[in-house]
């Protein structure tokens, strides 16, 4: 029987160990190699462009002698204004990258002996850095597509006799909402979040090239995607897979995120439900990617990126 990807050597190519014992100074220099690759590491001033920077070493800060203003290797990057370490956030990124089915902010705290609002933060400005690195072409080839919903748990009465169907509308607690994910075969996954699933129709019709099959399971309201794509349906009281249709690598990233939200987060807010979502695509399509690869990824995903306005400064706004 073959190993599975996960077990082999060529998914392990970062060790936090490796990570933990460089210096400051080894770290600051891996975030300048990353962040100014195109100058092999020499700083470039983010406002005006300059390349004649003097560094001061005293204070672990840049001064551009052009328009006189200084900055740090984080500055104008999701991570500016930070006050952890360098090398605290490259062993953040380590362990972020490490859990294959997602990484809990308690858990992270407690590997980095920081607070839970710190670690919350951080690994929120990873997904939102991990959003900005996907691509936004239209999907092509063979695409499936299809809804699950999440959140809106209610909790069940303690007697029979006051129990009610969950199932019924008039029994949820309006908080219920659906991931559409829309996925190319051997591609990437494209998740959206939504009220019903029958709004991934017009999610599809954005997001997928006219004349693409589509793969979709036999609810009506996917009746719609016949007049722009060549469609192809699954009834699953019959089979998973019958005569070339399947929704199967959608359901593979339904699972996924499943997974995350009932073994490692327990519970998942609405308003974040997207970024959890997106996380989860970009695990499930770099899953045949080493975490050495991937911890490439976001760091370089991190410096390319804005700074947070969602969650720079966020603990103190909710105050």
């Amino acid at each position: 029987m073959s190993q599975h990807f996960l077990l082999s050597a060529a998914a392990r190519t970062l060790s936090l160990v490796k990570v933990m014992r460089m210096t400051d100074s080894q770290a600051r220099e891996t975030f300048k190699a990353i962040r100014w690759a195109s100058t092999e590491g020499a700083p470039v001033c983010p406002k005006c462009g300059c390349v004649d920077i003097y560094d001061l070493t005293t204070r672990q800060i840049f001064k551009c002698a052009g328009c006189l203003s200084q900055f740090s290797v984080t500055s104008g990057t999701i991570f500016a204004s930070r006050k952890l370490p360098v090398r605290d956030i490259l062993a953040a990124i380590a362990i972020f990258v490490n859990g294959a089915k997602g990484y809990s902010a308690l858990q992270l705290s407690r590997d980095l002996d920081v607070q839970y609002k710190t670690a919350f933060v951080m690994a929120h400005k990873l997904r939102e850095a991990i959003a900005l690195t996907r691509d936004a072409d239209q999907l092509t080839g063979e695409v499936e597509v299809d809804g699950a919903y999440f959140g809106g748990y209610v909790k069940p009465a303690n007697e029979k006799a006051n129990r009610r169907d969950r199932r019924l509308s008039e029994n949820q607690s309006g908080k219920r909402q659906v991931v559409v994910a829309i996925r190319e075969r051997d591609g990437e996954t494209r998740p959206f979040v939504a009220k019903r699933e029958a709004d991934g129709v017009a999610l599809v019709a954005a997001n997928v090239e006219t004349g693409t099959t589509v793969h979709a399971d036999e609810a009506s309201h996917w009746d719609n995607l016949h007049a722009r794509f060549a469609t192809k349906r699954i009834n699953h009281s019959e089979a998973y897979s019958l005569n070339g249709a399947c929704t199967n690598m959608v359901e593979s990233f339904f699972s996924r995120l499943r997974r995350a939200e009932a073994g490692i987060h327990h519970h998942i807010s609405g308003k974040y439900l997207a970024a959890y979502a997106t996380e989860m695509a970009w695990r499930e399509d770099n899953r045949r990617v080493s975490n050495g690869g991937q911890f490439a990824q976001i760091v370089a995903g991190a410096m390319a990126a804005p700074v947070s306005r969602q969650w720079k400064g966020y603990w103190q706004r909710r105050a």
